[in-house]
């Protein structure tokens, strides 16, 4: 590094602070490094694990990891992070060809995997002491590393992109770079390690209230939900349905072959009541399920 470069640095933050001040300019940051909340007791903070996989597909029955990146980090009572450990990050050759628009997403070569494997169980020893497993799409990254792991099963999940009210906190997407980017930073994104510390930054800012978005998400993922399968419903009411937040579940499986809603605990009753009334016209019965953090994204939900 050139021995003025700390200078030229410290002139371009004062010229960043003065365009910002104009109220003229609003500047992004290269991403640098996490920022810490000072820990207390270091026996009272509580292990997690921020994860993020690239694959050569979105099907985790058919596709494969191709890279997994996992994060440790340390968090107290209040929900704010306070450390952050070294990353577990390895490639993975997979049985099919890696296809080149995967690689233009992911920018993973099938050089740059070739020979490469992940022991399952080294990654079930980094993971042993997490309490919690957070990924920014859970829904995609716990079907793909159970299948991969067993030993995710036994973990509870977040995750950063739907556990958090974005939208209720005044933004407009929930992508992890537009997230990123609210927050006054950028970063390389498209590789898991980077998604995982940019992930893990964005949390740790604070939200409108003045909590951590990690405390709101780990809140949420705490909350035991509801899920209420809506089967054969009258084809007729399919966009009240839709309206009212419900899903369509068309895959093949043990789950039926209807619409669905994840509730609050709290919401059940009134929401079955609802059925019944708005669209069944009669009390039947429907299938429900309890759901936690450690059912919560993957298959057996």
């Amino acid at each position: 590094m050139p021995a003025n470069a700390p200078a030229n640095l410290e002139a371009l933050d004062l010229l960043a602070h003065q365009l910002e001040a104009s109220g003229h300019y609003r500047l992004l940051r290269r991403f640098t490094g996490n920022t810490l909340s000072p820990a207390g007791d270091p026996a009272s903070l509580r292990q997690g694990v921020y994860l993020d996989v690239e694959t050569t597909g979105k099907d985790p029955l058919r596709d494969e990891i191709i890279e997994l990146a996992m994060v440790p980090f340390a968090y107290d009572a209040e929900g704010r992070l306070c450390e952050v450990g070294i990353p577990f990050v390895a490639l993975r050759e997979p049985t099919v060809a890696i296809s080149q628009e995967i690689t233009q997403i992911t920018g993973i070569t099938p050089d740059m995997v070739a020979g490469k494997t992940i022991d399952p169980a080294r990654v079930a020893a980094f993971i042993e002491p997490a309490a919690v497993i957070v990924a920014h799409h859970a829904g995609f990254d716990r079907r793909f590393t159970e299948r991969f792991c067993p030993a995710f099963q036994h973990k509870g999940w977040a995750c950063s992109m739907s556990q958090v009210d974005w939208k209720g906190e005044g933004f407009e997407g929930t992508k992890l770079s537009y997230l990123a980017s609210q927050c006054g930073f950028f970063f390389d994104g498209h590789r898991a390690e980077n998604d995982c510390l940019a992930g893990l930054e964005i949390l740790a800012r604070p939200l409108s209230s003045g909590r951590t978005a990690l405390a709101h998400m780990l809140e949420t993922a705490r909350k035991p939900t509801w899920r209420i399968w809506a089967e054969n419903s009258p084809f007729d009411f399919r966009d009240r349905l839709k309206a009212r937040g419900y899903k369509w579940n068309g895959d093949p499986g043990p789950a039926p072959k209807a619409w669905y809603i994840d509730i609050n605990e709290a919401d059940r009753e009134a929401e079955l009541d609802y059925l019944y009334k708005e669209i069944y016209g009669g009390e039947v019965h429907l299938a429900t399920r309890r759901i936690t953090a450690f059912e919560r994204f993957s298959d057996r939900a």
